[in-house]
């Protein structure tokens, strides 16, 4: 459904930092900065990318968005949520753990601009 997520960073080296060590937990490579100064991150299945505000506003969190990234595993989003909060990177929600209503394992972080992603993994 979705070909491209892109998210707002104001810093584009503490950004990229932060996403090349949560992203790298999940088996990702480093992100790549155009000649424009974005940062994209492509897998076969979609690119991840970063970008400062084109209209020159400070980026900011989606009031009520999140972008979630897939964990194989419930240690692999520990380890994920570890290297957010090694990068710059905030909790927030609850702890990383299980949600059994739900068959979810999920951990959360706000990136060095304030957006607010996940870690998932499907139990069962």
């Amino acid at each position: 459904m979705f070909s491209h997520i892109m998210v707002g960073a104001d810093n584009m080296a503490a950004s990229k930092k932060f996403y090349d060590a949560v992203l790298g937990t999940l088996g990702h490579p480093e992100g790549n900065i155009d000649d424009k100064g974005r940062c994209f991150y492509f897998t076969p299945t979609g690119i991840f990318s970063l970008s400062t505000p084109i209209n020159g506003d400070p980026a900011c969190g989606a009031n009520g968005g999140t972008v979630g990234f897939a964990a194989a595993s419930p240690a692999e989003a520990d380890a994920w949520h570890q290297a957010g909060l090694d990068n710059g990177g905030t909790t927030l929600e609850d702890p990383p753990g299980e949600r059994p209503d739900a068959g979810l394992y999920l951990a959360y972080l706000r990136d060095p601009s304030g957006n607010k992603i996940c870690a998932l993994h499907q139990l069962g």
